[in-house]
């Protein structure tokens, strides 16, 4: 395949991990040329235009076909198979009567993917680009602190699964409902502080509060915090001016924001980080 083409993919399963969470299964020839070890970094899915019911080509997306693109994190890559794990957080209502999967007609209150990941179905048709890098937290630090939401947690797994033995710390994961909580592969030194949001579109700290009621341990801290913007900022206010963490020692992102779409989200996001630092 051309570097500029999208990956050319079909779904080859799609199953429910947890109540509010799927896990769709990519693979493709063109997954030769996917790196390995990018288990953890980003890639883009690519969905049809709003009122479209088909993907274009891959050819035709080079060209600059207009389509959708969502942000989600590797989080398994399986080279020997070719074979590509995305788990995708389910939101909203789906409702009769639309166009957001290749294979039904379906339509989500909130938005094409997570309408794809309830209703694609193996045989359908993805396009796909990256990886992105991956951000991972410090590991040489006396001990670690992860913070998220479920659109965090596939990129905070990964993580836990990577940390050596002797690691420390917490990873606080804020979910939707009790039965999203998963069984974590991590060091027996990560406590796994799971927090219920049964409301995560609606305005809250929950995922903040819980990282501030959170005994500080001595030594080195390295921080990795993903979640809503607005918790974000409440959480990267925390950890700089109450906990001096210096920059170093800090990754802190908002994945998504309350009542706007992801491009907007990366307006304001860019926006913020502009701020952020003339601000320091």
């Amino acid at each position: 395949m051309s570097s500029d083409l999208p990956y050319r993919l079909t779904v080859s399963q799609s199953q429910s991990i947890t109540k509010n969470m799927r896990r769709v299964t990519l693979t493709g020839d063109d997954l030769a040329e996917f790196p390995e070890g990018c288990e953890g970094g980003y890639v883009k899915l690519l969905f049809p235009p709003h009122g479209e019911t088909e993907l274009p080509s891959a050819e035709a997306v080079d060209a600059g076909a207009p389509v959708i693109m969502r942000t989600y994190t590797v989080r398994k890559f399986n080279k020997a198979d070719l074979t590509l794990d995305i788990d995708l957080v389910l939101h909203g209502e789906v409702s009769e009567d639309s166009s957001l999967t290749s294979s039904s007609s379906t339509k989500s209150k909130s938005g094409p993917a997570s309408s794809w990941a309830a209703h694609t179905q193996p045989g359908d048709h993805m396009l796909m680009y990256g990886p992105g890098k991956v951000k991972f937290a410090q590991a040489d630090a006396d001990w670690l602190l992860f913070a998220g939401d479920m659109t965090a947690l596939p990129a905070i797994s990964c993580q836990l699964e990577q940390l050596p033995d002797n690691a420390r710390g917490y990873a606080v994961i804020e979910i939707n409902a009790d039965e999203d909580q998963q069984d974590l592969k991590k060091p027996e030194g990560i406590e796994i502080i799971w927090v219920v949001n049964s409301h995560p579109d609606n305005e809250n700290t929950v995922l903040s509060d819980a990282v501030k009621a959170l005994p500080w341990l001595s030594g080195k801290v390295a921080i990795w915090a993903a979640c809503e913007f607005s918790n974000m900022r409440l959480l990267r206010s925390y950890f700089k001016q109450e906990k001096q963490v210096g920059r170093d020692q800090l990754y802190v992102s908002s994945y998504w924001k309350m009542g706007q779409t992801e491009d907007k989200h990366k307006i304001i996001k860019k926006q913020d980080a502009i701020s952020e630092n003339a601000a320091t």
